[in-house]
C-alpha cells in the first residue's frame, strides 16, 4: 500500500459552503479536477473555477428534484475501486469509471431542520440519501480516498496536500475516515430518534438511538485517575448546565457539571414560584428556600447547614443582583449558576476569579418528558425521567387531624425539595425554607435524625431558639415500613408529615402518627432516586 495518494479529482457536494473558498482555491493550487452537485457547483463557478457536474460525469440528469443524483456506478465506482486490483482496474476501464480521490461533503442539515420546529415534510426532505452514501463509500476505502464532513478539517486536508505535493497521506486518510463514520453513524442515530420519540410518540423504542457531540474533554472524571468529557444533543436539548454560558472561573470538571445539574433540576421545580435559592454539595442539596428577594432565598438557604455550603454549588430562580453576589462570595463556593447576572453583580463576581459563574437565560421545564441513562456492567438502565408531580387536589389526608393550611405548603415544598434528595430522604422544612435535610442512608430513621441533627447545629449556630424542625412538617421520599421513623420526627417538632404511603404497615404508622397528633398526607407517589 502507497502511503501517499495524489488528489487528481475531488467530488465536493456541501450543504453548509463556509470555507469553500479556501478549500477550492486549495484544491485548485495542485490542479484537482472539481466534481460538484447543484448548488455546491454553482457556488465554485460564483468564485472562479472550472467545475465538472456530476450529471457529465454519470451521463445522466439529475431528477426528481435532486434526490437522484450521485446513487450511480461512475461515482461509486470511482469511490470503492481498489486500485491496485487488477480486477477492479479492468471493470473501472471497461465502463469508463475514473477514480475519485476526494469527497467533500456535509449532510442535508436534517438536526437543525428539526431544532428549528418544522413541519414533518420539511423534515422528512432533509433526510439526506446521496450524502451519506458517498460518504460510506469514500470513508470504507480510505486506503485510497480522503473523506472530508467537516469544514474545521479543511486546515488539515490543506496543509497535508502542501507538505506532500498534492498526495494525502495514510494517516490523515484514517482519521477522516473515523470521522466520516462516526457523522454518519450519529446522524442515522438522529433520524432514528426523530422517528422513535418525536413521530412515533414511543417512549422506550426497540432500539435506543443516541446522537451525541463531544462538546469539551473535561480535565479528569469523578476522580483524578478518571477520564470524562461532556457530550450534548446533535439535535438540541433541554436548557440547562449543558448549554450554559460560563462567564468566569476555572475550568467546570466533572464533579461540577454534576452538581451544577443537580442544583438546576432542583430549581426548576421553582420555574414560576417566588424568588428561589437551592445549595447543592456532592449532588444533593443541603439548603433550599424561598424569599422576597433572591438575596433573602440564599441567606436562608445557607443557614439550613453552613457547614455543607461551604465549597458547594448555588442557583437562584432569578437574575443575579449585587447584593446576592455579595452574599454568595463571603464564603468559598464552586459554582453560581442562574438564569442572568446584572453588571453590577458580575463586578462582584470578577473578585473571585476562580469562582465558575454560568447564565443559563432561561430554566428547564421540569415537567419535560425525556430519559435517564445509567451504565451497569453489560449494559444501560434507561428509563423515563421522575417528572411527577402532586397537585393538592390529590394529596389524601389519612390521619384524624386535618393539616392546616400551612402545614399543607410546608408540606409540599418538603415534598419537592426530596424528589430531589437521594434516598433514603428525609426532608424537614417549614415556612419555605428547609429545616434539615437527611440524604442517602441506607435506613428511614437515621436520615430523620441526621436532619434533625443538622437543624439542632444551625440553631445552635445562628443563636435560635429553637431547631426550625419545630413546628415543621417532614417529606419522606417513600413510605415509612415502620413507626420509627415517623417518631423520630415527631421528637424533632415536625407536625405534618408528606410520604407516598403503601406500606404493609400503614396501619401501624398512621396510628402512631394520630397518637402523636400528627396530620400526615398521602401522595400515591414515590420519588427514589440512586
Amino acid at each position: 500500500m502507497n502511503d501517499l495518494v495524489p488528489v487528481r479529482r475531488a467530488l465536493l457536494s456541501l450543504s453548509d459552503k463556509s470555507g469553500l473558498d479556501t478549500l477550492a482555491a486549495g484544491l485548485a493550487t495542485h490542479g484537482v479536477e472539481l466534481v460538484s452537485t447543484g448548488g455546491t457547483a454553482a457556488k465554485l463557478r460564483e468564485l472562479g473555477h472550472q467545475v465538472r457536474d456530476v450529471s457529465e460525469l454519470t451521463g445522466f440528469p439529475e431528477m426528481m428534484d435532486g434526490r437522484v443524483k450521485t446513487l450511480h456506478p461512475k461515482v461509486h465506482g470511482g469511490l470503492l475501486a481498489v486500485r491496485d486490483d487488477a480486477a477492479h482496474a479492468d471493470a473501472a476501464a471497461e465502463h469508463g469509471i475514473g477514480f475519485i480521490d476526494l469527497v467533500v461533503i456535509n449532510l442535508y442539515p436534517f438536526e437543525k431542520t428539526v431544532a428549528s420546529g418544522a413541519d414533518r415534510d420539511t423534515i422528512i426532505e432533509n433526510i439526506d440519501i446521496g450524502g451519506p452514501s458517498m460518504v460510506r463509500s469514500a470513508a470504507k476505502n480510505h486506503r485510497y480516498v480522503a473523506c472530508l464532513t467537516d469544514a474545521a478539517d479543511y486546515p488539515a486536508l490543506l496543509a497535508d496536500l502542501e507538505a506532500n505535493d498534492g498526495a494525502t497521506s495514510w494517516e490523515l486518510r484514517k482519521r477522516l475516515a473515523a470521522a466520516a463514520f462516526a457523522r454518519t453513524a450519529a446522524y442515522d442515530s438522529a433520524i432514528a430518534s426523530w422517528f422513535a420519540f418525536a413521530d412515533l410518540g414511543q417512549q422506550l423504542p426497540a432500539t435506543l438511538p443516541l446522537a451525541m457531540t463531544k462538546a469539551s474533554d473535561l480535565r479528569y472524571g469523578e476522580n483524578p485517575h478518571q477520564s470524562a468529557a461532556l457530550y450534548v444533543p446533535q439535535t438540541g436539548g433541554a436548557a440547562g448546565v449543558g448549554g450554559a454560558r460560563q462567564v468566569q472561573g476555572k475550568e467546570l470538571s466533572y464533579n461540577n457539571l454534576n452538581d451544577a445539574d443537580a442544583a438546576l433540576e432542583l430549581l426548576s421545580e421553582f420555574l414560576d414560584g417566588e424568588p428561589a435559592c437551592v445549595i447543592v454539595k456532592h449532588a444533593n442539596p443541603c439548603g433550599v428556600a424561598e424569599g422576597a428577594t433572591v438575596a433573602d432565598a440564599y441567606e436562608a438557604a445557607f443557614r439550613c447547614d453552613s457547614v455543607s455550603a461551604f465549597g458547594g454549588i448555588v442557583a437562584v430562580n432569578r437574575p443575579l443582583d449585587a447584593e446576592t453576589a455579595r452574599a454568595i462570595t463571603d464564603i468559598f463556593t464552586e459554582v453560581v449558576i442562574a438564569p442572568d447576572a446584572d453588571e453590577d453583580a458580575l463586578a462582584v463576581f470578577a473578585g473571585k476569579k476562580n469562582l465558575r459563574l454560568l447564565l443559563t437565560g432561561t430554566l428547564p421545564d421540569p415537567r419535560r418528558p425525556g430519559l435517564t441513562v445509567k451504565s451497569i456492567t453489560g449494559g444501560l438502565l434507561v428509563q423515563s425521567r421522575d417528572n411527577g408531580v402532586i397537585m393538592p387536589s390529590e394529596l389524601k389526608v389519612v390521619t384524624r387531624r386535618q393539616p392546616t393550611a400551612r402545614e399543607v405548603n410546608d408540606c409540599r415544598f418538603a415534598w419537592t425539595v426530596a424528589k430531589h434528595v437521594k434516598s433514603n430522604a428525609i426532608v424537614y422544612a417549614k415556612d419555605g425554607v428547609t429545616a434539615g435535610i437527611g440524604a442517602g442512608q441506607m435506613n428511614r430513621r437515621d436520615s430523620a435524625r441526621i436532619a434533625a441533627a443538622k437543624a439542632r447545629e444551625a440553631a445552635e449556630t445562628f443563636g435560635w431558639d429553637q431547631p426550625r424542625t419545630v413546628g415543621s412538617a417532614v417529606a419522606s421520599d417513600a413510605f415509612f415500613p415502620f413507626a420509627d421513623g415517623l417518631l423520630a420526627a415527631v421528637e424533632a417538632g415536625a407536625t405534618a408529615v408528606i410520604q407516598p404511603g403503601g406500606s404493609i404497615r400503614d396501619d401501624e404508622v398512621i396510628a402512631a402518627a394520630d397518637e402523636a397528633g400528627l396530620a400526615m398526607l398521602f401522595t400515591g407517589m414515590r420519588h427514589f432516586r440512586h
